[in-house]
């Protein structure tokens, strides 16, 4: 079955048009694929050139304001009413949805566990997801959901979109392409990248893996945005020149295709003759985008102390309380530690926020052993966590010269609500039932004298 899935991938799915993006974030883009298929200087004129058809796809409700409206417009093959129709259930039984509390007996803890195994079975992308965690309630647009991936096939006739949320992707094995409806972006593990909540899309394979794996979190919320910097300025950390937005492109396929959608938490699917990623033109701010961490320019200590790791965030997405986010995207990728007198890892925490973390390549410094790439933890809100006995003695004994943390990038997915486990998650063989014992060497050193010990 896997050779013939591999024959199929090789053989290629009608795509024509190379790949190209346009810089920035959050800007109003146009682009064509045809020339004069973009109308100029109206949305909606009475005969759209090539026989297109205009289409609004809104992201925000129509009265937003400025900063926070969001649309695009399309000119395609055939209106979206097209792509739909009578609409049969499906079911994807490791996708779950907030809220959700899954009917397992695991117990409350820190919980880390190895990667997922590589698929025995030809899965697909959608068919290879599996949620972990999820927080808060997709019907009232709040909370999110951490799940994991692994598959080795590709969504060769098969389309997809969420109306739950957003979809931001961290490959950490094997490199994809991510084709939507307003373009293709091909993703490399290191990268990241965003589907707009309702947009089209498939993914494929790229390069040769045994297995194509990583992370996705399904934000249910306002939608990711860079974070304000503060007083560190106008530079540094995410910089908007280094988001990439697809040009357009479109797949001109009339053979039978299947559209599957993800709508409050429940599975429906309708086939129909074409596909629909029949974007010919489009103009507007509502569009998906992909960015490579190693562009992150981080700032940190450079005297004593170490910052909090909101320092390291990416991408926020805001809830209804100020500076308390829905969701941060937070990453702890290469940089110096140069701070004098300071234990230089991340420091024992007990914290409101709720944190699934996940290791893309290389080490995380407060974790020496255990924590690997494809790997998974989870720290929920007010469970203390922090650097492993390993960790703790190295950082307390070392020299405390200039060191570069190279070959490293962690990230964390970080929500206000407390992540409920899935029986999936808590049942998975990855699981490390020894995570505990990390800490098991932190005995007590204090003696009651003066000094430090």
């Amino acid at each position: 079955m896997l050779e013939k899935v591999e024959k199929q991938r090789r053989a290629g799915s009608g795509q024509q048009r190379a790949a190209g993006y346009m810089p920035g974030f959050g800007n109003d883009f146009e682009t064509e694929s045809l020339p004069g298929a973009l109308p100029q200087g109206q949305n909606s004129p009475q005969k759209c050139n090539y026989g297109l058809y205009a289409e609004q796809l809104s992201g925000s409700p129509f009265t937003a304001p400025r900063g926070t409206n969001e649309r695009s417009w399309l000119y395609r093959i055939r209106p979206s009413v097209r792509h739909t129709g009578r609409f049969r259930r499906i079911d994807y039984p490791h996708w779950k949805t907030a809220p959700h509390v899954g009917e397992h007996s695991l117990a409350l803890g820190q919980l880390r566990w190895s990667p997922l195994p590589a698929p025995s079975e030809a899965l697909d992308f959608l068919q290879g997801i599996r949620t972990m965690t999820t927080a808060g309630d997709a019907l009232t647009q709040a909370g999110m959901a951490a799940h994991a991936y692994a598959f080795n096939a590709d969504m060769l006739d098969d389309y997809f979109f969420n109306a739950d949320g957003e979809l931001l992707i961290v490959p950490e094995t094997g490199a994809i392409q991510v084709f939507t409806e307003l373009g293709r972006m091909d993703v490399e593990p290191s990268e990241i990248c965003l589907i707009p909540r309702g947009m089209m899309c498939k993914v494929t394979r790229l390069g040769e893996e045994k297995v194509w794996r990583g992370y996705i979190c399904e934000n249910y919320g306002a939608k990711f945005t860079l974070p304000d910097r503060g007083p560190i300025g106008a530079n540094c950390l995410a910089n908007p020149r280094d988001f990439k937005t697809p040009v357009a492109a479109y797949e001109d396929k009339e053979t039978p295709c299947r559209v599957q959608v993800k709508w409050c938490g429940s599975f429906h699917m309708v086939e129909i003759g074409h596909s629909p990623l029949d974007v010919v033109a489009w103009h507007g701010n509502y569009a998906p985008y992909k960015y490579d961490l190693k562009t992150f320019s981080p700032v940190g200590a450079i005297l004593f102390d170490h910052p909090d790791p909101s320092i390291f965030t990416v991408l926020t997405a805001p809830s209804g309380e100020e500076g308390t986010a829905n969701v941060d995207f937070v990453i702890f990728p290469p940089r110096w530690l140069v701070a004098e007198h300071t234990f230089r890892p991340p420091w024992y925490h007990r914290n409101i926020m709720s944190e699934f973390m996940g290791l893309i390549y290389g080490r995380y410094d407060a974790k020496e052993e255990g924590f690997v790439p494809g790997g998974m933890s989870l720290h929920n809100m007010m469970l203390a966590h922090g650097p492993d006995f390993s960790g703790f003695e190295k950082a307390s004994n070392g020299e405390l010269k200039p060191v570069k943390l190279d070959n490293t990038m962690a990230f964390m997915f970080e929500t206000r609500f407390p992540q409920q486990l899935t029986t999936f998650a808590a049942e998975l063989d990855t699981l490390q039932d020894d995570y505990m014992d990390c800490w098991s060497g932190l005995e007590r050193k204090f003696d009651g004298t003066p000094g430090i010990k």
